[in-house]
């Protein structure tokens, strides 16, 4: 296998949906070659025995206890819209 990857950063920026200029398609390509050389010196590393995590320290279940409170009334709810009818707000059409 060769020292460097090849990018083809044509095809990645045809998916991304990116015009790029010859400048930034040798600077992207420099980039994302250093960033897959980096992987590849982490694939090196022994993993043997080490279960895959989600995060660093051992966080379980964050979220808050799902209780009942106070309801907003329509009226506070709409003060801050732009345009309301019948406590809904009013946007404009998009869509003929």
């Amino acid at each position: 296998m060769s020292d460097k990857p090849k990018i083809d950063i044509d095809y990645i920026s045809n998916l991304a949906r990116v015009a790029l200029s010859e400048e930034e398609k040798a600077a992207y390509s420099k980039d994302l070659s250093s960033i897959l050389g980096y992987v590849e010196k982490l694939n090196e590393l022994d993993t043997d025995g080490i279960e895959p995590m989600a995060h660093p320290y051992p966080v379980y279940n964050v979220w808050r206890e799902d209780k009942v409170e106070s309801k907003m009334s329509p009226e506070k709810a709409m003060e801050n819209a732009p345009a309301s009818r019948q406590n809904m707000v009013i946007v404009p059409k998009v869509v003929e």
